[in-house]
């Protein structure tokens, strides 16, 4: 059985990284996501840009202008589903704030053998690999540091990030089939 530690406790990483932050998420949506008041907007048709105040983008544009790299990797559904679709909307304000958001299908992540589960890379040394509960609400987060696990996180990173596309180009091809 992993250990299991709550998110919080690993929230300290996203402002300590020396180089860089990696992220692959698998999920067809978040639970996080459709309790925030985001989720609402969207919902009534409202853009979701960049936040100057907003937690996430502050820290972001924080770490970027120190030359820290913010990167993570989105796996879509096709259709996408309306928890990716909304990604996919938010997501435009994070790489407005400095992050690289990529976007691969469902099924090139598939032909590629990426894994199901969610998790941050840090540094390439540390592995934050998330645990979702059937409704898709984070459990926790299991933090590893082995070898084994670090280089096994970075080929998925190195592999999902070359045949991933940025964001907005992806989202013009999901309007344009959509």
């Amino acid at each position: 059985m992993p250990d299991i530690i709550p998110f919080r406790e690993v929230a300290h990483l996203f402002t300590e990284f020396k180089d860089s932050a990696w992220r692959l998420e698998t999920q067809h949506g978040y639970a996080s996501d459709r309790g925030g008041p985001k989720w609402e907007r969207w919902q009534r048709g409202e853009t979701l840009g960049y936040d100057p105040g907003h937690a996430w983008h502050a820290n972001v544009r924080a770490q970027t202008r120190e030359g820290r790299h913010f990167e993570r990797v989105r796996v879509v559904d096709s259709p996408p589903t309306e928890g990716q679709r909304f990604l996919l909307a938010s997501g435009l304000g994070n790489v407005e704030a400095g992050e690289d958001i990529r976007n691969m299908w469902r099924a090139d992540a598939e032909r590629l053998a990426l894994p199901g589960y969610d998790f941050w890379l840090f540094d390439s040394r540390t592995v934050a690999r998330f645990h979702f509960d059937e409704e898709q609400r984070t459990v926790g987060v299991e933090l590893l540091e082995d070898p084994a696990s670090v280089v096994a996180a970075c080929r998925i990173r190195d592999a999902a990030w070359h045949h991933a596309v940025p964001t907005a180009e992806f989202s013009a091809r999901v309007r344009s089939i959509g």
